[in-house]
């Protein structure tokens, strides 16, 4: 199983004085955090793509290229790429650029996002959500395959072989698809053949046990050996001495992004108590010391009937620097043994 961190590059304010950071120091410590996953042997670091004032990562391409020149081993993905409202030539392309400068540790995780505000900037309509990222994917396929791609569709205009440059270091570019629990999502995936990574944000990893063994039932009818449909889990997580610093250095951060993102879509204000639940052993979120989360993540490629890679999303607690950068350090050094020894990864 690899091992990987998720951010959002969230700039959240000291809960002192209710003061964010610069936008500038905030970078520049997310470089850092993957500057210290590649020490500490992280498997891979992704970033994820928003156009909301509380994120800096609109430009993941870049943040990773940055990252790239100052990391050697750890692959560096996005997380997701928001395909639907991007031009799959100019993904390629940066991605195959991303690709050279890590001399081959770019991968791209696509999906249609989980929030809005791309599709109107970019002049699209939310009306077209599902088709937009069916006829971009198609087209971003056909480009790993060849450099001169003849492609038509409804919403770009097409390709009459024309040139598709750079080309990236490996010989095929990793795309994975990030879903949420749309089961037609997961449908897609397997008949696709292609890697699957699932966004579990809350409740338990039971209930996407169906939707993985839908995404294996489509991908053996579409003929595809069981070795290439490989499952990852991108989840909510941090790593403390003790279950309750985790638990205390996470909450805070989280509870303000869920609590500002619930006033858009009605949601109820989030609970400690409800944190702890979730956190707890039936609950979806990785939070503890290196032994719980290393027994959760366990449990949780049992329930999924085995991943391929789990990825934390702890850019909530980047209200603390030293913290973010102890969790990924015990991420990479007490959680990551006891996970590849006893699961055999």
């Amino acid at each position: 199983m690899e091992i990987g961190v998720d951010s959002f590059a969230a700039i959240l304010p000291d809960p002192a004085t209710g003061k964010p950071p610069s936008a500038t120091d905030r970078m520049a410590e997310l470089i850092e955090e993957v500057v210290t996953a590649d020490r500490v042997g992280i498997d891979v670091f992704g970033i994820g793509e928003h156009h909301r004032g509380e994120f800096l990562d609109s430009a993941p391409a870049v943040i990773l290229a940055a990252a790239a020149a100052r990391t050697d081993r750890i692959r560096l993905t996005s997380a997701v790429t928001v395909l639907s409202a991007a031009d799959p030539v100019r993904v390629f392309q940066e991605f195959a650029t991303l690709d050279l400068i890590s001399k081959g540790r770019a991968e791209i995780v696509v999906g249609r996002g989980s929030f809005v505000e791309a599709y109107p900037l970019f002049g699209l309509d939310t009306r077209d959500y599902d088709d937009l990222f069916a006829e971009k994917l198609d087209l971003l396929l056909e480009l790993r395959e060849t450099k001169h791609v003849t492609w038509e569709g409804r919403f770009r205009p097409s390709l009459a072989g024309q040139g598709v440059f750079p080309r990236p270091h490996q010989q095929k570019l990793p795309v994975w698809i990030g879903v949420g629990g749309t089961p037609q999502s997961f449908a897609r995936a397997g008949a696709l053949g292609l890697p699957l990574m699932v966004a579990i944000i809350g409740g338990s990893f039971e209930r996407f046990r169906p939707l993985v063994d839908l995404y294996h039932e489509a991908g053996r009818r579409a003929g595809h050996a069981p070795e290439t449909l490989k499952v990852g889990i991108h989840a909510m997580g941090f790593v403390g001495e003790t279950n309750d610093a985790a638990k205390d250095a996470f909450f805070p951060g989280w509870a303000h992004l869920t609590t500002t993102i619930g006033r858009e879509r009605g949601w109820s204000p989030p609970s400690r108590q409800q944190f702890d639940v979730m956190a707890g052993p039936d609950g979806a979120f990785l939070v503890g010391d290196p032994n719980t989360v290393a027994e959760k993540m366990l449990r949780a490629s049992e329930t999924l009937g085995g991943l391929a890679r789990i990825t934390f999303q702890m850019s909530t607690a980047s209200l603390d620097t030293s913290a973010m950068k102890r969790s990924i350090e015990l991420l990479g050094t007490e959680v990551a043994p006891i996970v590849k020894t006893a699961g055999n990864f």
